[in-house]
C-alpha cells in the first residue's frame, strides 16, 4: 500500500510538504492566493495564538467558515496542536447549528461573522438564547454546556465573543512561552493514533451523525487516492465541493497537497463562475458532484471555454471529448462515504459495461476490504449475491462520536454500511442502492426523518413523510407529502417558507403536495408505505400535479 515517505500526522505531513514546495501555491480561491510556506507559517501563528488560550490536544474546536484561506489556516493551526475539528456546515439554520454545537461538545468556535444571507453571531443567539440575556467569557451556557468561547473571523458586535484571527495573532507573539519551541513540542506528542476531526453527516435517524477520524487514516487516505485519481506533481486541481465536507478537506484539499498541486476552489458554487476559474488558472484535474458538471456543461459560455489542459477528474461532460467515458450516463467511479474518509472503491472507467452493469462499480482501494452479507442475518453471500455493503480498514473511522463501538462494528471490525450491493466473479463491487431511506440529492445525504420532525412539529401536520425521487440533475429529488389536522388549513407555500427558516436550503423538499390523511398508503404496521408513496408520487409527477 503506497503510504507517504513521513508520519502520517497533520503536523508532520504541513512541515514536510512546505519544505519541499514552499513557494508552489497551494490554494486559490477567487483572488486570493495561498502559497505553501504561507499556510504553514500562518497557521503556526494562529496555533500558538489557540495554545495561549489553553486549547490543546483534544480540545472540540468547532470551524463555522466557507471555503477560503480563513479555513484552510484554522484547520491547520487546530489540527496540528492536536485539537479535535469540528467542520460544521455554513449553511446549517438555528436548530442544525445547535445540535451539532452541543452534540460534539465543542469548546471553541471559530466562525464568520456573516456569509451569504446567513448572520451566524444571531443564529448563536436564537441556539443559545443566554448569549443575548448577558453571558460573557468564559461562557457557561446550559443550552451549549461545554462552550466556553467564540472567535469571530469579520465583524464582532457582541460582548460574549471576540475577535478571532487577529487576537489569536496578538496572543502568539504577546504570550510568554507561546513560541515556536513550544508548538513543535506540542506538535511533537500528535500522534497518527490520535483522532483529527468529528465530521457531521446524516444518519438513517433524525439526528446527524459524527464520524470519528484519526490522523493516521486521513493522511494515509489522501495520499493513497493519488494514483486512482491520476493526481502528478504540481497539478492544479479544480473542486467546488465544501470544505466541511471530506470530498471538500480530505479528498480535493488534501489529495492535491500530497503531490504539491492547487486547489482551485470558491465560497459557492456558480456555473458561469466555475469556467472561468478553471480556464484562468490552467486547471489540469477536475473534481466534484455530477450535477457540477452538469451545470457547467449547459452554461452559455461553456463552448467558448478553454479546457484542453484537463486530462483528468470525475467530472465527465467538461473533459475533453477524447477522455470521456463511452457511457453516457456518466456512471460513477468510485464509491465513498464519510464513514471510509471518502472514496473506498475505484474503477477503470475505460471498461465498457453493459447496460444492466452500469454504476458504482470498482475493487477496493488496496488496503480496504468489503464483504456482501445478508442485512436479516449478517452471514456473508456469495459473488452474484445482493446484500449490505460491509466495509473495514485503515481508512475506516474510528467509531461515531457518542455511540459505543460495539453498536459501531461488529465483532470482526466491519462496519455495516446500509448500503445495497453485490460482487462479480472478477471481484468488482457493484453499487445498488440504499438500504435505508436516506436520499442523495446533489452529491449530499439528506435524512428524510430529520425533514418529517420539522414538518410535524408545525401544528397544523397530523403526518409527514418524506422520500426520494429519481431526478436526472440531482440523482434524487426530495419530495414531502403531509397530511393536515382537521381545521387547520396550510398551503404548500406556507410550509415550505416556514421550513426554509428550520432547514439548509439542500434539504428543502423540491416537491410538497398536501393530501388526506386517506390518501396516504399504510402498511398493516401503521407505519406509511414508503415504497407505494413513491410509485404514486412518480405517477403524479409524470402527470403535472406536484
Amino acid at each position: 500500500m503506497p503510504f507517504p515517505d513521513f508520519e502520517p500526522s497533520l503536523p508532520v505531513m504541513l512541515r514536510t510538504l512546505a519544505e519541499r514546495y514552499g513557494p508552489r501555491e497551494l490554494l486559490v480561491v477567487g483572488d486570493r492566493r495561498v502559497r505553501y510556506a504561507q499556510a504553514e507559517a500562518g497557521s503556526a501563528e494562529l496555533a500558538r495564538g489557540l495554545l495561549a488560550e489553553g486549547i490543546g490536544k483534544g480540545t472540540r474546536v468547532g470551524l463555522l467558515l466557507p471555503n477560503g484561506p480563513e479555513w484552510v489556516l484554522a484547520w491547520l493551526a487546530a489540527a496540528r496542536i492536536g485539537a479535535l475539528v469540528v467542520p460544521i456546515n455554513t449553511f446549517s439554520r438555528a436548530r442544525e447549528l445547535g445540535f451539532v454545537l452541543r452534540h460534539a461538545d465543542v469548546d471553541t468556535l471559530l466562525t464568520a461573522s456573516r456569509f451569504l444571507s446567513h448572520d451566524y453571531l444571531a443564529l448563536l443567539e436564537e441556539c443559545a438564547p443566554e448569549l443575548a440575556e448577558g453571558a460573557r467569557e468564559p461562557l457557561r451556557l446550559t443550552s451549549l454546556p461545554y462552550l466556553r468561547r467564540v472567535r469571530v473571523f469579520g465583524a464582532c458586535d457582541r460582548p460574549w465573543a471576540r475577535e478571532g484571527p487577529g487576537r489569536l495573532r496578538r496572543l502568539s507573539a504577546e504570550t510568554p512561552g507561546a513560541d515556536a519551541r513550544l508548538l513543535r513540542s506540542v506538535e511533537d506528542c500528535v500522534t497518527p493514533a490520535d483522532l483529527l476531526t468529528l465530521v457531521y453527516t446524516s444518519g438513517s435517524a433524525a439526528d446527524p451523525k459524527g464520524v470519528l477520524l484519526s490522523h493516521g487514516s486521513v493522511v494515509r487516505h489522501a495520499h493513497n487516492l493519488v494514483p486512482a485519481r491520476g493526481l502528478r506533481d504540481g497539478d492544479r486541481v479544480y473542486s467546488g465541493m465544501p470544505f466541511f465536507w471530506v470530498g471538500g478537506s480530505v479528498y480535493s484539499l488534501l489529495g492535491a497537497m500530497q503531490v504539491g498541486g492547487c486547489l482551485l476552489t470558491h465560497e459557492v458554487f456558480e456555473a458561469g463562475a466555475a469556467l472561468e476559474l478553471l480556464e484562468r488558472e490552467r486547471a489540469s484535474v477536475a473534481l466534484g458532484w455530477p450535477l457540477f458538471a452538469k451545470a457547467m456543461a449547459e452554461h452559455p459560455s461553456f463552448p467558448t471555454r478553454d479546457l484542453s489542459r484537463l486530462r483528468a477528474g470525475n467530472l465527465f461532460q467538461i473533459l475533453p471529448e477524447p477522455l470521456r467515458p463511452a457511457d453516457r450516463e456518466l456512471r460513477h467511479n468510485s464509491l465513498g462515504m464519510t464513514e471510509t474518509c471518502g472514496p473506498h472503491t475505484f474503477s477503470d472507467m475505460s471498461v465498457d459495461l453493459p447496460e444492466e452493469l452500469r454504476g458504482s462499480f470498482g475493487k477496493a482501494v488496496p488496503g480496504v476490504e468489503h464483504r456482501i452479507v445478508d442485512p436479516e442475518t449478517g452471514e456473508p453471500l456469495p459473488p452474484g449475491a445482493s446484500g449490505e455493503i460491509c466495509v473495514r480498514g485503515y481508512s475506516l473511522m474510528q467509531g461515531l462520536y457518542k455511540v459505543e463501538r460495539e453498536d459501531s462494528f461488529d465483532a470482526e471490525g466491519f462496519y455495516h454500511t446500509g448500503d445495497l450491493g453485490r460482487f462479480d466473479a472478477e471481484g468488482n463491487l457493484f453499487f445498488q442502492g440504499r438500504g435505508g431511506d436516506m436520499i442523495k440529492s446533489g452529491g449530499a445525504n439528506v435524512a428524510p426523518r430529520e425533514i418529517e420532525v420539522v414538518l410535524e412539529s408545525f401544528p397544523e401536520v397530523r403526518h409527514a413523510c418524506v422520500v426520494g425521487l429519481p431526478d436526472a440533475a440531482r440523482g434524487q429529488a426530495i419530495a414531502a407529502v403531509v397530511a393536515l389536522r382537521e381545521g387547520m388549513p396550510a398551503s404548500p407555500e406556507e410550509l415550505r417558507a416556514r421550513l426554509r427558516g428550520e432547514l439548509s436550503t439542500y434539504k428543502l423538499p423540491r416537491h410538497l403536495l398536501v393530501l388526506d390523511a386517506a390518501e396516504l398508503p399504510f402498511l398493516d404496521t401503521g407505519k406509511i408505505d414508503r415504497r407505494l408513496l413513491r410509485e404514486r408520487l412518480a405517477s403524479r409527477l409524470a402527470h403535472g400535479e406536484a
